[in-house]
């Protein structure tokens, strides 16, 4: 259990209680990314249909699970999936920057998300169509009403309250209750 002292750096979601502890796994991993595009005070989110481990929930603007020749370059999958979920290029945004980097252990495997934001450059057609659900532009406000995976949820919380504010990168570990951020400086 993590003490009040190391929640220091949690973000506090309402709803999400504790999950179960211990247990023992084989070493599966998934590693997924997603991208949260933002213009002015909206962030643009996907209500993902369809999907082989999200569903019927808002996710990022576009994401994915890393294909063979990605897995050491997050970056490279952003821009992938980005290209095909929404149709936009790397040129159509601006500060493209991996922000947030979450394990969580679920289902037999750890799952390794990759988050980055970025701006809609001006240049770039402000609603953007997804094949893979529905693409609505939210204001910061709203984002904490909606469903969403579990770690994204503690992202978002965390990015609006101190993330957004920063230029660090921060790593968080969910623990069944929470997410414990901490940042992750580069020595």
């Amino acid at each position: 259990m993590i003490s009040e002292q190391d929640k220091l750096g949690a973000a506090q979601v309402p709803g999400v209680g504790a999950g179960r502890m211990g247990g023992t796994m084989e070493g599966k991993l998934r590693n997924m990314t997603s991208v949260y595009i933002t213009k002015a005070d909206k962030m643009l989110l996907l209500f993902r249909q369809g999907g082989r481990v999200v569903n019927d929930v808002w996710t990022g603007s576009a994401g994915g699970h890393f294909e063979e020749c990605e897995l050491n370059d997050a970056r490279a999958c952003v821009l992938r999936e980005m290209e095909e979920e929404l149709g936009l290029k790397e040129s159509d945004v601006k500060n493209l920057a991996m922000r947030y980097i979450t394990l969580r252990r679920t289902k037999g495997e750890v799952r390794q998300n990759y988050y980055f934001f970025a701006e809609l450059s001006d240049e770039a057609d402000a609603h953007p169509v997804s094949n893979e659900g529905i693409a609505r532009w939210f204001s910061y406000s709203e984002l904490s009403a909606l469903e969403m995976p579990y770690t994204a949820k503690f992202v978002i919380a965390h990015y609006l309250k101190e993330g957004c504010m920063t230029d660090e990168i921060y790593g968080g570990v969910a623990d069944g209750e929470t997410v414990v951020f901490t940042k992750l400086p580069e020595f």
